[in-house]
């Protein structure tokens, strides 16, 4: 899932944008989140923000990409053992 119809307005390299819908698919997996290309999904949209938010600040690998954003969404993930 390309992460481009979520980035209106902020500009990146077409490098980082393959990295970046990369993480985009492999969160949402995580998640459990399906994603269809010709219907917006709440929770993926919310999820590529935080992927952006990240991008801006230059955490630009996958996998620090991914695990920046599956910690925020984890942290409310406290069920007893």
């Amino acid at each position: 899932m390309p992460i481009t119809p979520y980035l209106a307005g902020h500009a990146f390299d077409p490098e980082t944008i393959e990295v970046m819908s990369s993480a985009l698919e492999q969160v949402c997996d995580n998640l459990g989140i399906k994603i269809e290309p010709r219907r917006k999904n709440p929770a993926a949209e919310v999820i590529a923000e935080k992927i952006i938010q990240h991008a801006q600040r230059g955490v630009r690998t996958k996998m620090a990409l991914y695990l920046a954003t599956i910690a925020e969404f984890r942290l409310g993930d406290r069920r007893p053992n």
